[in-house]
């Protein structure tokens, strides 16, 4: 059986956020919020909503058990002073956790994640099912454009 370890990240969540674009619906504010505070515009990409919601599905099934705090250090980046033309040294900020705690609920509302007491959310049975069956899909494609991969499958 495959799982989400078997495969490359970006391909995985690539075909993830597909299958998570009918079922989750972006905000009316996600077209306007910054992602992090070290960001100076919001992301230019139209499908963004989904391609993160698939890497913090991904995220809560490596680290799960795992809470909003963490997971915004993990999507955080470094903020360099006022502007981009200061001197002064990079410092590392978090990314947005009304952004990253949307979507987990969002999540738990699919039954993808659910919350495990105050230790944080973990990927439930249902979130596992749909990472490992995206996973195969991912391989099949994979081996089906490098037949040498075939072992591996």
């Amino acid at each position: 059986m495959t799982t989400l370890y078997d495969v490359p990240a970006d391909e995985l969540i690539e075909a993830l956020s597909e299958r998570l674009a009918d079922r989750l619906e972006a905000p009316d504010w996600a077209a306007y919020v910054k992602t992090g505070a070290s960001r100076e515009l919001p992301p230019e990409r139209e499908d963004f909503w989904t391609v993160r919601a698939a890497s913090l599905l991904r995220r809560v099934a490596i680290d799960g058990p795992v809470g909003v705090e963490r997971l915004a250090t993990h999507y955080g980046s470094a903020k360099r002073g006022s502007n981009r033309y200061t001197v002064a040294p990079p410092k590392q900020t978090d990314g947005s956790d009304n952004l990253i705690r949307t979507i987990l609920q969002q999540l738990e509302e699919e039954d993808l994640v659910t919350q495990q007491g105050d230790a944080g959310r973990v990927l439930s049975a249902d979130g596992r099912s749909l990472l490992d069956e995206t996973a195969g899909e991912v391989l099949a494609e994979i081996t089906a454009e490098r037949p040498e991969l075939e072992r591996y499958a």
